[in-house]
């Protein structure tokens, strides 16, 4: 899978000047940002010929710390476990959750509907998630490959409202329903994959995918007796190992 990230390319005369554009638009610290100088630039002869720096800010995406499920299935993973909101400030954070997401689709040209909510609590050691919904014409610019710019904008204002709120917020942006038809194909491809282990007795390797995705693919075959899944790798290569079980 691939590792494309939200990006910026900028020129300005110099990498500092650069840089401070990139920072001033997208909103994001310099040290939440990766820089790669494209292109150093050059001052030409007697002042003609000049070229420009050129380089790309990439924002860097960490994933969510993954916790272990002792007592019912060592391999499922779990998000970060948040704090549970007060009623005092519930409000307040569906409300700085939808205007954070608006100024971030103004800025990024796109013009879309925004609805924030709390979602329902899940069962026993999960969090009520923030759900922010967006919804218009031809989206598809919003998700990117896999969803990597959907899974950019949601830690970017996971990072806004944590910072507003002064403690972390579980803000869960789907698009048009992405989320759920991509649940939907993995949890196919878990019951595909499975299948093909148990019927070749090898074990099988999926590409790399982030936390959420993987822990997917682990739920969905945490009853099937005849395998057993590892994560395995790291970070952006982290990625799910199905292995048939001996009989």
């Amino acid at each position: 899978m691939s590792e494309m990230r939200t990006s910026l390319e900028v020129i300005a005369p110099s990498v500092e000047e650069a840089i401070a554009q990139g920072v001033e638009e997208l909103g994001i610290p310099e040290e939440e940002l990766e820089v790669e100088v494209l292109d150093e630039g050059s001052k030409g002869f007697l002042g003609l010929g000049t070229r420009q720096v050129r380089i790309r800010l990439t924002v860097r995406i960490e994933e969510p710390r993954e916790e272990i499920l002792q007592e019912e299935a060592p391999q499922v993973e779990e998000p970060i476990r948040y704090e549970e909101p007060s009623d005092v400030d519930d409000d307040e954070a569906v409300r700085i959750a939808h205007e954070t997401v608006e100024e971030l689709l103004q800025r990024m040209g796109i013009r879309a509907n925004v609805t924030a909510q709390w979602g329902e609590l899940e069962p026993p050691g999960k969090i009520r998630p923030l759900l922010i919904d967006i919804r218009g014409d031809d989206l598809s610019i919003l998700i990117g490959r896999r969803g990597e710019t959907l899974s950019a904008l949601q830690y970017i204002t996971r990072l806004i409202v944590g910072k507003e709120l002064k403690r972390p917020v579980a803000v869960v942006i789907d698009i048009e329903g992405y989320r759920a038809r991509r649940e939907g194909q993995l949890r196919r491809l878990a019951r595909k994959i499975a299948e093909q282990a148990i019927e070749t007795g090898r074990t099988m390797n999926l590409e790399p995918m982030p936390a959420n995705e993987r822990r997917i693919i682990h739920v969905e075959l945490k009853d099937n007796p005849k395998v057993e899944t590892l994560s395995i790798g790291e970070g952006n290569r982290r990625k799910v190992t199905v292995i048939p079980q001996q009989e």
